[in-house]
């Protein structure tokens, strides 16, 4: 397992901005619970509501710990996106 990668790999002990969505409601409350990820529901067309939480995630030991969290509210999870840098800061549009 290579060890020596350059800054722009992703390493499990590294800081990264993370877009994740799920099936259904959470509310914005759960931000503080959840490393003061930013909330954000959205209806679709059919009424069915999608959250989309964004922020910047300490390594992927947090981002395991969020995933379970979100898998315990009985949240589906649709996405999970790395956000890359652009210019030393991370892109949150897409």
């Amino acid at each position: 397992m290579p060890n020596a990668l350059d800054g722009k790999h992703l390493k499990l002990w590294t800081p990264a901005t993370y877009r994740i969505e799920v099936e259904g409601h959470l509310d914005e409350s759960w931000s503080d619970r959840l490393g003061s990820m930013r909330i954000t529901p959205r209806t679709r067309e059919d009424q069915s509501v999608v959250t989309t939480l964004v922020g910047r995630i300490r390594d992927q030991a947090e981002l395991a710990g969020l995933l379970n969290t979100l898998y315990e509210q009985h949240l589906p999870i649709l996405s999970v996106k790395n956000l890359p840098e652009k210019n030393g800061k991370q892109d949150n549009e897409d």
